[in-house]
This record gives C-alpha cells, sequence and structure tokens, in this order.
C-alpha cells in the first residue's frame, strides 16, 4: 500500500467501476441507502441490487451506480431477485431493550425481521449486515436473537466493531459489521493503521476557502457551541482539526445547528459548516458520485452511509470467501461458544 497517494488520487483508483459488466456473483443491498456499501461491492466486480424506500437515496444509487435500485418500503414477505450469493445492507434497528414493546423479530417496525427473512428465503452463501456499534451494549439481548436465528439457519456468526480511518477512509467511524458465512471468513486486513488519511488530505484547499453558498455560524451559534463545550468539558474545541482523521459523520452533525456540528475555522476566524462535497468527502466517495434531491437530503445520505472505501475492504474478503470454495469448519464450534 502506498500510503502517499494523494487521497483523492487514492479514492478514484479505489472506487473505479469495472467496465465489464460480466459479473461474478450477485447480491441484494437491502436498506441500501445512497449506495456507499454498494459502491463498494460494484468496484470488486459484483453487481448489486438495491432496495430502498426513500426516493431520493434511490435515485442517486440509480445515477451512479450500473445497477438498480427499486424503491420500495421493504417487509418479510417483499419479493426479492433470485440466485444471489449474499446479501448486505444496514437494517435500521430499533431499540427494544429500552423504549419498545420487546417483540425484536416478531417486531415490524424494526428493519431487521425483514433481513432475516431474505436470508431465510433466498439462502444467500455470505450475510454482511453493518449497525451502530452501540447494538452490542444497549440491544445485546436483541443482537443475541438475531445471531441464534441466523445460526439455526446454518450459519456461522462473526461480529466486529471495524474502524473506517483502518481501511483509508479519513474518519474515526465506528461500527459493528456482523458476517454470516458457511466456514472460512476472513476479516480484510487493515491497510492504514498506522498511517492514516487526514481531513486535511480529504479537503485539501477546500478547507480554506468559503463557498458562495457557504452557511457561516451566526454570533449565537458560536455563544451556544461555547456553552456546550464548557458543559461538556471539552478540552480541545470541536471544530475540525486538519491533522488527523475527522470524528464521525452523521446526519445530525453534518446539518444540524447543534454543539456537534461539524465545522471549519477559515483562516479569517470565521466558522462555517460543511458542503456536501465535503461530506462526502469525509465518507470517501469519490468527487464524481453525484447526490439527488434537496440539500439536507443529501446530507441525510451522506451520513447514513458506510463509507465506499471500507464496503470495498469487506467486498474484497467477501469475494475471496466465496471464490474459495468455503466450507464447514472447527471454528463453528469455536463461533458458536462466543454467540452464547
Amino acid at each position: 500500500m502506498d500510503y502517499k497517494l494523494p487521497y483523492l488520487d487514492f479514492v478514484e483508483t479505489e472506487l473505479q467501476l469495472p467496465v465489464s459488466s460480466n459479473n461474478e456473483h450477485l447480491v441484494i443491498d437491502l436498506f441500501a441507502g445512497c449506495g456507499g456499501l454498494g459502491l463498494g461491492f460494484e468496484a470488486v466486480g459484483f453487481k448489486t441490487i438495491g432496495y430502498e424506500i426513500l426516493e431520493d437515496a434511490c435515485a442517486t444509487y440509480r445515477h451512479n451506480l450500473p445497477s438498480t435500485c427499486h424503491q420500495i418500503n421493504l417487509t418479510p414477505s417483499s419479493d426479492l431477485v433470485h440466485g444471489v450469493a449474499a446479501i448486505i445492507g444496514g437494517p435500521p434497528c430499533q431499540p427494544f431493550s429500552v423504549n419498545g414493546n420487546q417483540l425484536g423479530l416478531k417486531d415490524s417496525r424494526d428493519g431487521f425481521p425483514t433481513f432475516i427473512s431474505a436470508v431465510e428465503r433466498y439462502s444467500p452463501q455470505i450475510v454482511l449486515f453493518e449497525n451502530v456499534r452501540g447494538m452490542l451494549f444497549r440491544n445485546k439481548l436483541y443482537f443475541e436473537e438475531i445471531v441464534t436465528y441466523l445460526q439455526n439457519l446454518g450459519y456461522i456468526v462473526e461480529w466486529e466493531i471495524l474502524n473506517a480511518a483502518h481501511y483509508g477512509v479519513p474518519q474515526k467511524r465506528e461500527r459493528l459489521f456482523c458476517v454470516a458465512h458457511k466456514g472460512g471468513w476472513r476479516w480484510p486486513e487493515k491497510t492504514h493503521l498506522y498511517s492514516p488519511y487526514t481531513t486535511g488530505d480529504a479537503l485539501g484547499e477546500l478547507a480554506f476557502t468559503a463557498p458562495p453558498d457557504s452557511k457561516f455560524l451566526t454570533k449565537s451559534m458560536d455563544e451556544y457551541i461555547k456553552k456546550y463545550e464548557i458543559a461538556s468539558k471539552c478540552i480541545n474545541p470541536r471544530d475540525i482539526h486538519l491533522n488527523i482523521p475527522s470524528r464521525t459523520v452523521t446526519c445530525r452533525n453534518l446539518c444540524g445547528a447543534t454543539g456537534d456540528m461539524l465545522r471549519l475555522r477559515l483562516p479569517d476566524g470565521r466558522r462555517r459548516r460543511l458542503t456536501v462535497i465535503e461530506g462526502a468527502r469525509l465518507q470517501s466517495f469519490p468527487d464524481w458520485f453525484e447526490f439527488k434531491g434537496s440539500e439536507s437530503n443529501q446530507f441525510n445520505q451522506i451520513g447514513n452511509a458506510v463509507p465506499p472505501l471500507l464496503g470495498k475492504a469487506l467486498a474484497r474478503s467477501v469475494k475471496a470467501y466465496l471464490n474459495s470454495g468455503y466450507k464447514q469448519s472447527e471454528e463453528k464450534e469455536f463461533i458458536l461458544k462466543r454467540a452464547r
């Protein structure tokens, strides 16, 4: 790995889509959003078919990827494409252990009943889903229920909390990834553990300029943020620091007027919110990737996405698994004990 390759060149190279349409494997991409995970899989040579409820996110997916995205309100009985090698996605998860009715996989408000139903009905060779790391803590019992269900379908289930910065994304983003397989899965190796790309690498000259449509923080917002930082005993101001990877990019801190807002301090002292292209770069979307919808919808798509570079790292491992002639192994007993 050449860590000195300029960030934009690195992203462009890594996420260049194959010219050939002779895809080896078909993938169902559930709760697909704008296609962050799908882009990573397409870059490796998979053909993804997306399913997503939001119109603008579907439009973004279709515009940028050489595949389709069906706008649909997914349910456990939704008809999907047949003959798939993998099912991937980011199912929304209701915090049933605290605020819900604790119905688990029987609760239709949650995305996991749909996801698990698709796995059961279409029998992919491998399954991968992403969620917030809090699922292992606040919703631990519910997560264990999901793991048990997948195991009862004949899969070995493994999970890890991955930091996107370790895979070339200029962002300290930790998310839970869970993989259900038949034996022989290997997590992707960390490529940028000791030399991560920084916010400055990603934003370049944009960090020192103010586009015509820039949204600057007002005096009252500056005062609110100051009180927020004092109350939270913040040691370092939460402005973006160009010499390190960004903190986690979310819908809330991209477009919300809060103390947690992602903002740049310009050389003249003014602070401004990030633009769509800046938020997209921090998520490792290439500059050619065009988002559809209003600005707030675009920010939501960016904040909800799996960083494509991390998606590609996982896709490489999925491809290696599918091409390896996977088989049941002795690791199953160990992993089953871990899940308990």
